[in-house]
């Protein structure tokens, strides 16, 4: 299994400065009022610009009240700093840091590489306070990071997995953020109970729950009641979400079960029931649109989800162009 840098020489490898965190307090909690709480939406923007202040300020624009992190180094203090204080001015939330690294790669070294790139990418959404820094569990497939393996429900999976995560959060011992992986098709863990179950196993306060409702529908008896297992996601799963994802899903005309991700608005999945779940969370976890082509695809999707809100009486704050 992967070794577990010290934290004394993980800082030391990173840079980080131990004051930043302390200066800069989360910019997210509880909020004291749930029912006059706006949500939050983000998704990626297409600005061309390293400026936080000019990024921050596109993402309003365009309706948005969340964030991915803006490409910065850990090193980077003044741009961290820079960043923090122009989104939260604008009061647009850093919704995740990714890590998307395979830490069950078959090549034990570059495990070990891909655990310390993980590591490195949670310490930087401790120094943003951002909501999480997200990853996948990984797969012992060979050939694809994320793809399907026989041995990917297994014991052995599910003990490299709780390893792994608390490897992560032990080296950095997050307290303004958290770190979370997705629920998979394929992969342990691939839904609600599976999710509690790691929870459980990692007894990690430093652990919390990215939902991506989308990764949950692996059968067609989960597709086709895919509002009810939503509801089931939330209600089990509530107390530990801190991100979501939005996109979409829509049945491939083929012999086999076949679901392909469309824009939202564009296929089945109940978005009424997923805009429910996020307005009954102890905290305003934010909901980002991914894996649409362009920009066009991008302003399709955010007024669909924008008009299920209106329609349910919900806001996200501003309403964008």
């Amino acid at each position: 299994m992967p070794s577990r840098l010290s934290r004394r020489a993980f800082i030391s490898k990173t840079g980080t400065l131990a004051g930043l965190a302390v200066a800069n307090p989360p910019l997210w909690g509880k909020p004291d009022n749930l029912s006059s709480r706006s949500l939050r939406l983000g998704g990626p923007i297409f600005l061309k610009s390293e400026d936080p202040a000019g990024l921050a300020q596109e993402h309003r624009r365009l309706g948005y009240r969340a964030a991915y992190a803006p490409q910065v180094e850990i090193k980077d203090t003044d741009k961290i700093k820079a960043i923090i204080k122009e989104f939260a001015a604008r009061d647009v939330a850093l919704a995740e840091v990714g890590a998307w690294r395979n830490m069950l790669d078959v090549d034990l070294d570059k495990r070990r590489e891909n655990l310390a790139y993980v590591q490195e990418r949670l310490a930087l959404a401790e120094l943003l306070g951002a909501r999480c820094c997200v990853d996948i569990a990984g797969s012992f497939n060979p050939h694809f990071w994320c793809g399907p393996d026989p041995k990917n429900m297994t014991e052995e999976f599910i003990d490299a997995t709780v390893e792994n995560c608390r490897n992560v959060i032990d080296a950095v011992k997050p307290t303004r953020t958290k770190f979370s992986i997705e629920m998979m098709p394929f992969n342990f863990p691939s839904g609600p109970d599976d999710y509690l179950k790691l929870i459980k196993k990692v007894d990690r306060k430093g652990l919390a729950v990215h939902l991506d409702a989308c990764n949950v529908m692996n059968s067609p008896e989960r597709m086709y009641n895919n509002g009810a297992v939503i509801d089931e996601c939330f209600r089990k799963l509530g107390p530990w979400i801190v991100s979501c994802h939005a996109k979409d899903l829509s049945w491939e005309d083929y012999v086999q079960v076949s679901l392909r991700e469309v824009i939202p608005g564009r296929g089945q999945l109940d978005y009424r029931a997923y805009l429910r779940g996020l307005s009954g969370l102890p905290v305003d976890a934010p909901l980002m649109l991914e894996h649409l082509k362009n920009a066009e695809e991008y302003d399709e999707g955010r007024h669909y989800i924008q008009k299920v809100a209106r329609e349910m009486g919900l806001s996200f704050g501003v309403e964008g162009v």
